[in-house]
């Protein structure tokens, strides 16, 4: 989320919109209910977001048939608001959550949802391999119970943990 960072990621992760062997992205999905806004629970980290807290992702219709991306997270060291926007689109059906995401021109890579809650409440989202995931929730606080379940699933799908943040939502939101 980081402009400069981000485009160095964008360049380096060109062409990956592959799924990590062995996870399945959700079928059945419904892009009409996934629009709107999600709040980042956990993810592991990476320079785009490197000391980001109050993360959200906003994914709004385009015209086109594309989804228009919106990150954004505060920087408790700069202290101001980042900003990243991009655009999203499936990689074949629209009813398997496989999607590439571009925020740098025809630069992609792969987000692919291997968890929804039937309710489109709690998401889990990986890249093209497993140095990527995310737990995000429509709701800025998740119930330890659920922090551990997406944890759980993580690690038996072979996620390393190590290094998986939870990402700060104070009371009093943007």
């Amino acid at each position: 989320m980081k402009l400069p960072s981000l485009t160095v990621a964008a360049l380096l992760l060109a062409g990956c919109n592959g799924v990590p062997k062995g996870i399945e992205p959700v079928t059945g999905f419904d892009q009409e209910r996934y629009l709107g806004t999600w709040y980042e629970i956990a993810r592991l980290d990476h320079s785009f977001e490197e000391g980001l807290d109050q993360v959200t992702a906003e994914y709004l219709p385009n015209d086109d048939g594309s989804i228009n991306v919106i990150n954004r997270g505060y920087s408790q060291a700069k202290g101001e608001w980042e900003e990243a926007e991009g655009r999203a689109v499936f990689v074949g059906d629209s009813d398997v959550a496989h999607l590439k995401v571009s925020f740098f021109g025809p630069f992609y890579s792969s987000y692919v949802v291997f968890e929804l809650d039937e309710d489109y409440s709690k998401a889990y989202i990986t890249g093209y391999n497993r140095d990527y995931l995310w737990f995000l929730s429509r709701t800025p606080q998740v119930s330890a119970a659920e922090l551990e379940t997406f944890k759980t699933r993580a690690a038996a799908e072979g996620f390393e943990l190590g290094e998986l943040i939870v990402v700060e939502h104070p009371a009093k939101l943007h």
